[in-house]
């Protein structure tokens, strides 16, 4: 087995324990003092991780230059294909 696999099944086995004490939690009757965070917890983490992919998309908007006109570009281009034929 390689180090990606390795890697890929300790990841699966580590969600798939994840998963069952998640179940386990939110079913099981011995567990209801915390059922509430148990959902809540995921969720918040869950909207906090969209609010920063958004907020990076945001960043990189504001602060990448804007593209330079079409114009501009094609005459640079016809300058280029001038120097390059004489």
């Amino acid at each position: 087995m390689s180090k990606d696999q390795a890697t890929g099944l300790t990841i699966f086995l580590a969600c798939v324990a994840i998963a069952i004490a998640y179940c386990i939690g939110l079913f099981w009757p011995a567990f209801e003092a915390v059922r509430m965070w148990i959902v809540a917890i995921p969720v918040f983490i869950g909207f906090i991780v969209i609010l920063a992919i958004g907020a990076w998309i945001g960043w990189t908007m504001a602060t990448t230059p804007p593209p330079k006109p079409i114009e501009e570009t094609e005459q640079e281009e016809e300058k280029i294909k001038e120097e390059t034929t004489q």
